[in-house]
């Protein structure tokens, strides 16, 4: 059952502000994208319609608290077939974008950037990576952080990291 007294009308609004969110209001809940998702054929849960929809109807906590939002492959499958132009990837990014400044962040991103802070990378090179690259003729992989550390530092991206490292 949906409290209206916990709606946030304007919701929407704050989504279409986002970079990707600007069409959410032009979903009619069709369920093109839910019929055509592939992230929907490995979970039944998953309804990117409902998202949509429980975000138009200003379900701001329940939207910025789901894991679902988490979840799009960024396929682009729904947003070729959507009759609406929604663009649900772009919408999802949205989102995820308000939901990460209100500090409600998948443990599963965070654990990305986590290893992205501390490697410079989303994968770390081992010694063996570069032992193979070597028996090819292809140069060493040496980790370089600086960069994505003052990136991370320029963002404010770092407070959302914890360092195993102790480096800043």
């Amino acid at each position: 059952m949906i409290d209206v007294s916990k709606l946030d009308p304007n919701f929407k609004y704050e989504i279409m502000k986002e970079p990707g969110g600007e069409h959410v209001t032009r979903c009619f809940a069709c369920g093109t994208c839910t019929a055509t998702c592939p992230v929907r054929e490995m979970n039944d849960e998953y309804n990117p319609r409902k998202i949509i929809r429980m975000a138009i109807l200003g379900m701001r906590q329940e939207v910025l608290t789901s894991d679902f939002i988490w979840l799009c492959a960024s396929c682009y499958t729904c947003e070729e077939r959507c009759p609406q132009d929604v663009r649900i990837p772009g919408l999802m990014n949205a989102i995820k974008n308000i939901a990460v400044r209100q500090g409600h962040i998948h443990p599963s991103f965070r654990a990305q950037l986590e290893v992205l802070f501390a490697h410079g990378r989303l994968y770390e090179i081992t010694e063996f990576d570069n032992k193979k690259r070597a028996k090819w003729g292809l140069p060493e992989i040496r980790e370089n952080v600086e960069g994505i550390r003052k990136l991370f530092r320029k963002t404010g991206m770092e407070k959302l990291v914890k360092d195993e490292g102790g480096a800043e």
